[in-house]
C-alpha cells in the first residue's frame, strides 16, 4: 500500500491511502495508529473523525454523548469523555467523532484519543452498556415514517461522512425539527448545511414538510 504525503494539519501528518480515498493521520511521534483504523478530517475544525473496520451502532442510530457519561451507558464513550479536552462524542455506524474543547490542539487529543480506542479495543468491552436507552420519538403516522425514511436513506449517510448526524425529533404544522450532533453541532456550516441539503431533500421528497429548523 503506497502512502503519500498530502498535507500539514493542526500539527498532524495528514496521508493519503492510496486506494481508499480516505486521509488518515499520524500524530506528532509519527507512530501511525492501528491498520483497522484510520481518521478523516470533517468540516468542523474541532472534531475528528476515527473510522474502525468494524461496526459500532446500527445504522439510523447514531449515539451522542456528553461530558460524565458512565461505563454503564458506554464503556466506550466513558473512556473517551475522560479524556481532558474532549467535549463530547458520536458514536456511529463503523466511526468515532470527537469533538474537542477549543483550547486543545489535535496532536496531543488525537493520540491520546487513538490510544483510548486501541486500549477499548483490546479490553473486550461492549460499545454500550446496560444503562444505555435508545431514544424514541414519536412515529404516528405515515407523514413521519415517511420522513425517517428520507433521513435514514438519503440524508443521515451523507451527514455521516463528515462526523456528524443528524436525530429527527419531530414534526407539526409542516415544520420538522432535528438535532444536529457530532461535527455538525458546532460547524460553522451548519446553517447551509440544514437548508441547502436537509430542507430542500425533505421538502422534496415529502410535500406535507414545509420548513425544517434545528433544536
Amino acid at each position: 500500500m503506497t502512502v503519500q504525503l498530502l498535507r500539514l494539519y493542526s500539527g498532524f501528518v495528514w496521508v493519503h491511502r492510496e486506494g481508499t480515498g480516505n486521509d488518515s493521520l499520524r500524530g506528532v511521534s509519527g507512530v501511525d495508529v492501528d491498520l483497522d483504523m484510520h481518521t478523516e478530517r470533517t468540516p468542523n475544525p474541532d472534531s475528528v473523525k476515527w473510522v474502525l473496520g468494524a461496526p459500532l451502532v446500527d445504522r439510523g442510530q447514531p449515539v451522542s454523548l456528553e461530558v460524565e457519561t458512565s461505563p454503564e451507558v458506554s464503556p466506550l464513550g466513558a473512556r473517551l469523555l475522560a479524556l481532558e479536552g474532549v467535549a463530547s462524542i458520536l458514536l456511529a455506524s463503523n466511526s468515532i467523532t470527537v469533538c474537542r474543547e477549543s483550547r486543545m490542539e489535535w496532536p496531543v487529543l488525537g493520540e491520546a484519543v487513538s490510544r483510548v480506542i486501541q486500549e477499548w479495543q483490546s479490553s473486550g468491552e461492549a460499545v454500550l452498556g446496560p444503562a444505555f436507552q435508545v431514544s424514541q420519538s414519536g412515529k404516528s403516522d405515515q407523514v413521519i415514517l415517511r420522513i425517517e425514511e428520507v433521513l435514514n436513506d438519503e440524508i443521515r449517510p451523507y451527514v455521516e461522512q463528515d462526523g456528524g448526524a443528524v436525530s429527527f425529533e419531530g414534526f407539526d404544522a409542516g415544520i420538522v425539527r432535528v438535532r444536529l450532533r457530532g461535527a455538525c453541532e458546532t460547524c460553522p456550516n451548519a446553517a447551509m448545511t440544514l437548508k441547502l441539503s436537509i430542507e430542500a431533500r425533505l421538502c422534496e421528497e415529502v410535500p406535507e414538510v414545509e420548513a425544517v429548523e434545528a433544536i
